[in-house]
């Protein structure tokens, strides 16, 4: 449906404002982090710095272990999330879509019965759990727990994705002479692409921002992840906050899952789209 001139023009004069609504944090994050740091702390606060300086993140680059190691664990963690939640997922949902198993839809319902569990009352047994694997105080181990709770999405949009493809497809490359998982690496996974870029995205900005778990299952100070020390940077020595490194913290937080959700976007709509449209 095309709208009138009037009405189009008050669509994108609503979304612009609202835009800038949502920007405004950010903004005000991202100058305040160049801000001297007497500026930064100063009240009441100025809107713009009136000189620009990177102490901010030089103090930042010293504290605890140094932002390198908090951003090296936050990455690890990250990329350990994203490819074995997504290895299991598209398994999984290939498994649930494409084959006939005694006990499937009780399985399928148990594994979406995960997300009606609420997530703390769990991370105690998973923190013995892990003891006895001595996985504890470890970010292979934490990855597992986020590994865990991201599954349920995960199996259920890639299962609504397989079952939008058409299953003569995989049928024919059967009868070519490929076997179930050469079928499902050369016509299945292409045509789901969207779906797997949903599923990596959604497992990149949980397991990047996640701060109870990795505030539970870490205690090692050079083991702890971004949002953990950027909560102890908020915390400060002696009740004082310094605000001009806290918000370059964030600065640098929110850096990385700004461009791979602007990269990824064209996917991240799509295959959420498909994967709702079907079960």
């Amino acid at each position: 449906m095309r709208l009138s001139p009037l009405r189009a023009s008050g669509y994108h004069l609503f979304s612009g404002i609202l835009a800038a609504i949502f920007l405004m944090p950010l903004i005000w994050a991202a100058l305040n982090s160049v801000k001297s740091p007497q500026e930064a702390n100063r009240q009441p606060p100025t809107w713009f710095p009136h000189s620009l300086s990177l102490d901010n993140y030089h103090q930042l680059a010293t504290y605890g272990e140094g932002i390198g190691v908090y951003l090296r664990n936050s990455l690890v963690l990250c990329l350990l999330v994203v490819a074995g939640g997504t290895v299991v997922a598209v398994l999984a949902g290939y498994g649930f879509a494409r084959f006939e198993f005694r006990g499937k839809k009780p399985l399928f319902g148990a594994t979406l019965l995960i997300l009606m569990v609420p997530y703390a009352t769990i991370l105690l047994p998973l923190y013995i759990v892990l003891g006895w694997l001595g996985l504890t105080d470890t970010v292979v181990g934490l990855a597992l727990v986020l590994i865990m709770f991201q599954l349920p999405f995960g199996v259920f949009l890639m299962r609504n994705s397989f079952e939008s493809i058409p299953r003569e497809l995989e049928e024919a490359a059967l009868v070519d002479g490929c076997g179930n998982l050469r079928a499902l690496r050369h016509v299945s996974l292409r045509l789901v692409a969207p779906g797997i870029v949903t599923v990596a995205l959604f497992s990149f900005i949980a397991s990047w921002n996640e701060f109870l778990a990795p505030l539970i299952f870490l205690n090692d100070g050079s083991q702890y992840t971004l949002p953990v020390m950027l909560v102890s940077l908020q915390s400060g020595a002696y009740g004082v906050v310094d605000y001009g490194a806290l918000q370059a913290g964030i600065v640098l937080a929110i850096g990385p899952v700004l461009i791979v959700y602007l990269l990824l976007q064209r996917y991240y709509v799509s295959g959420l789209i498909n994967g709702a449209l079907r079960g």
